[in-house]
């Protein structure tokens, strides 16, 4: 087992890790939209989602990997009105390779985000 970290991705704001390897899979924390340099949410659910994917972007190239590498997302957002919205942003990371998703409306994500998404990748 491995722990991976990258300061490409915000770091975890809690006791937990980026993303851990096991047995040939990379499973990723729940990464939000938040801006590695600042900290800082981004502005709109657009841009949370963007920003949500190029986090988790640069914590599969952490251990070599690529989202053609996922297997399965999760994906949580505050609000169903943003699902179609996030399936187009969604749409234009996953070009090659769809992989299994679930995607659900939640009450409340860390830092009163708009959207949260984990993958599970395999080498």
């Amino acid at each position: 087992m491995e722990i991976l970290h990258t300061d490409k991705a915000p770091a975890a704001i809690g006791p937990y890790s980026q993303a851990i390897e096991v047995n040939g899979f990379v499973f990723t924390s729940g990464q939000l939209g938040i801006i590695p340099d600042t900290g800082a949410l981004a502005h709109s659910m657009a841009a949370q989602t963007v920003q949500a994917l190029e986090n988790v972007t640069a914590v599969l190239k952490a251990a070599g990997l690529t989202l053609d590498n996922v297997v399965k997302t999760t994906c949580y957002l505050k609000s169903m009105e943003d699902f179609s919205l996030f399936n187009e942003i969604y749409a234009q990371y996953f070009v090659n390779n769809k992989p299994a998703r679930s995607c659900f409306a939640v009450a409340h994500l860390p830092k009163d985000a708009l959207v949260e998404i984990e993958v599970i990748a395999a080498k």
